[in-house]
């Protein structure tokens, strides 16, 4: 079931947006905590993590938007070595990162948090294009542009974080647990809109630990385990195995 999104050596032709190439990563003097990992994200695709806690899925995230450089391996943008460079270098390349938790300005409107994705641009007619862009892919967006983002429900913060995160219109988007701390029908609604997000040519790198619910919504998924891609492959496959549902997706799959 392995699959080159997960393994293998990278190409110096390869179509993959973004690339972790063989990346061992830690914090301060502890031990690796991820050990040779590789990671591939496709053009319009949602690629997903899913693991037990600690097998290091955040820490991919971290590294891919450069918060932690890697102790060895490569990490790719459009082929370029951009191995070791900061957030904003990142940024700048086409990776956005929305980190764990909500991260709107409560006291400020949805209007303001949104358009705080687009400071680092100066073309007035490129931002309110943008602004157009979002507000039609994420409707409540536009429905709640003036409200307080404090008064909004945890899942429609959630968009407007992912709103404020294409202002720029990065290549890829790096979401970090996007469930967390949700009601069912708000993750569901949460999941549909980063399928919209890919579906309007943003590619995805999703680590979730509603593995089930990740994978029902990504392309590939890439199970990790103590540092490594245990194994990899089409979403689909991953859920419909019942070896990989006992260990690492909380019981067997449910019948279709």
């Amino acid at each position: 079931m392995a699959s080159d999104t997960g393994t293998g050596t990278a190409s110096p032709d390869s179509p993959f947006l973004l690339e972790l190439d063989d990346i061992r990563a830690g914090y301060g003097r502890a031990a690796l905590v991820l050990r040779g990992l590789t990671v591939r994200v496709p053009a319009g695709a949602i690629v997903c993590l899913v693991g037990p806690n600690g097998a290091g899925k955040s820490t991919v995230l971290k590294v891919a938007s450069g918060l932690l450089a890697p102790r060895a391996g490569r990490v790719l943008v459009d082929g370029k070595d951009l191995t070791g460079h900061g957030p904003q270098r990142m940024l700048a390349a086409g990776v956005a990162h929305v980190l764990q938790g909500h991260s709107v300005f409560r006291e400020m409107t949805v209007a303001e948090n949104v358009l705080l994705g687009g400071y680092t641009l100066r073309d007035k007619q490129l931002i309110a294009e943008r602004v157009s862009f979002v507000r039609d892919l994420f409707p409540v967006v536009g429905e709640r542009w003036t409200s307080l983002a404090g008064l909004l429900s945890g899942g429609q913060q959630k968009q407007v974080e992912f709103a404020r995160s294409l202002m720029v219109k990065p290549r890829v988007v790096l979401l970090d647990e996007p469930s967390m701390g949700l009601d069912p029908k708000a993750t569901g609604v949460v999941f549909e809109q980063i399928v919209r997000m890919r579906d309007a040519g943003t590619a995805v790198l999703l680590v979730e630990q509603n593995a089930r619910r990740a994978l029902e919504a990504a392309d590939t998924g890439c199970v990790l385990d103590l540092g490594r891609v245990h194994v990899s492959g089409p979403a689909r496959e991953l859920l419909a195995d019942p070896q990989l549902g006992e260990l690492y997706l909380g019981g067997r799959p449910a019948r279709r």
